[in-house]
C-alpha cells in the first residue's frame, strides 16, 4: 500500500517544530529544504512502507544529490572555460 498525498504532507508538516528550534538562517534554509519536498511526493507515492519519514527522508537525500550534481557540473564547465 502506498503512502497517500496527505500522509506524505502530514510528515512534512511534521518537521516544522523541528525548524522553528533552529537560529536564524538555519531555520530559513531547513524551511526552503522541507518546501523543496513537496515536489517529489508523486515519486514518494512509490514506496511501500507504513513509514512515511523513510520517503520524505529520500525525498530529501536526492534533492541534496541533484544539487550536488548540478554544482559539480557547473564547477566542471568553469574549470574547463578557465583552462581554455
Amino acid at each position: 500500500m502506498s503512502l497517500s498525498d496527505a500522509e506524505i504532507m502530514e510528515e512534512i508538516e511534521s518537521w516544522r517544530a523541528f525548524g522553528d528550534a533552529l537560529k536564524g538562517e538555519d531555520r530559513e534554509l531547513f524551511a526552503e529544504m522541507l518546501r523543496g519536498c513537496y515536489e517529489f511526493i508523486p515519486s514518494m507515492h512509490a514506496k511501500d512502507s507504513p513509514f512515511s519519514a523513510e520517503a520524505l527522508f529520500m525525498g530529501l537525500i536526492f534533492a541534496q544529490h541533484r544539487k550536488i550534481a548540478r554544482m559539480s557540473e557547473e564547477l566542471a564547465r568553469l574549470r574547463k572555460r578557465e583552462g581554455a
